[in-house]
């Protein structure tokens, strides 16, 4: 066992999973010696989920921005005696807000602030991971996406969103700033692109599809009854639009995998991440969601069911399961809650946004997984941790 790896953003829903491919020694054992989980929030082991393993070091309330760098620094080493041992970074903390602006410089500052300090502490570093996403393809615009120079299927190797769009994305800056930082170290970076993530997260998260479908497909069940039909919560044209599942587990098996094979990956060069070679749509994807759940899902209706509404109109329903069956609270419904985010996912990507896979695959990566195999088990793990009954 020689390497060892820090996780910035570790109960976020992609860090989860890659804590958790850590500690079942993925992609084989005898690699990893010891995994370091950075959360902002505290998270106990016992409610992580995780396995209960002593190479897990989880390191809890650490504020990136606080304080001056030699703070930042100090309080890393601290936290972290063994630090100098790290040999992998993957940078997948994120700190929404609603302001934009501040959204941006906030993201940018994080990771600047905590690459320079690894990038001091860690002597052994040898590969560093940046993630960032669909945004980068400007499926973010909606139907202002532009069409004239971003195409699909979305390489890699496509121009950047133009004005005036261009600035207000953070991944920019941050790109532009750890290609000149790391030009000249001996550690190799690359940056990493899902489209819409579905994962597991242990804590309350507040912008998560998977929790949300998960709670929403359990209360539609017990208002309705098992065996009815679900109809879509979404429009005709998302019905039928195409895209790749980008799914935690597998974010992490990818990820990890072109960490541990620099030679195959150019420095500085970005991925894009998902399930499958071949995209899919919702069209397909929602009947086996349902049938998870004992239900038949249906295609759109004339007045089609939002998620966060129902959820909202039944929260006595959703309350009294939570005592039966001894779940959880706080995951259904909360003020932190991204205000409308589901209605966004579901109705408005309503355009064909699917990814071309190749690169990632040509790496020597093979595994894929379907619907039933990614969404099932995230929805197992939140039964597991009792979050949905």
């Amino acid at each position: 066992m020689s390497k060892s790896a820090l996780v910035f953003g570790a109960s976020g829903v992609t860090g989860w999973s890659f804590v958790n491919e850590f500690l079942n020694d993925y992609p084989k054992p005898g690699i990893w010696k010891r995994i370091h989980g950075l959360t902002n929030r505290p998270l106990p082991q016992q409610q992580s989920q995780w396995p209960n393993d002593p190479r897990l070091n989880i390191v809890s309330g650490i504020d990136l921005l606080k304080g001056s760098q030699e703070d930042l620094e100090a309080e890393l080493k601290q936290k972290i005696p063994d630090v100098t041992d790290v040999t992998h970074v993957y940078y997948l903390a994120y700190q929404a807000s609603t302001d934009v602006e501040q959204e941006l410089q906030d993201a940018v500052n994080m990771f600047k602030r905590s690459t320079i300090a690894m990038d001091k502490l860690a002597p052994n570093l040898e590969f560093l991971v940046l993630q960032t996403g669909a945004k980068m393809y400007g499926c973010h615009l909606l139907d202002k996406h532009p069409t004239d120079y971003l195409h699909v299927p979305h390489k890699e190797s496509q121009p950047r969103l133009k004005d005036p769009y261009h600035d207000s994305l953070f991944y920019h800056p941050q790109l532009d700033w750890i290609t000149q930082y790391a030009r000249d170290k001996p550690w190799s970076w690359c940056d990493t692109r899902p489209d819409i993530i579905i994962g597991f997260v242990p804590n309350q998260n507040f912008y998560s599809l998977g929790t949300v479908m998960g709670i929403y497909l359990s209360l539609w069940r017990e208002v309705h009854g098992e065996g009815s039909e679900a109809p879509f919560p979404g429009t005709d044209k998302s019905w039928k639009a195409v895209s790749n599942d980008s799914s935690s587990d597998m974010i992490a098996r990818q990820t990890i995998h072109l960490s541990l094979n620099p030679d195959k990956v150019e420095k500085g060069s970005a991925y894009n991440v998902a399930d499958e070679r071949r995209p899919s749509s919702w069209e397909k994807k929602w009947p086996v969601l349902c049938d998870i759940f004992g239900l038949k899902g249906t295609g759109p209706a004339t007045n089609p069911p939002e998620m966060r509404k129902f959820i909202k109109d039944n929260f006595a329903t959703w309350e009294k399961l939570e005592k039966e069956r001894g779940l959880q609270t706080g995951h259904a419904d909360s003020p932190k809650t991204f205000p409308g985010f589901e209605y966004f996912l579901m109705t408005q990507f309503d355009f064909d946004r699917q990814y071309d896979m190749e690169k990632m695959y040509a790496t020597g990566f093979k595994g894929e997984r379907g619907t039933r195999e990614a969404w099932g088990g995230v929805f197992e793990r939140m039964r597991k941790a009792k979050v949905i009954p």
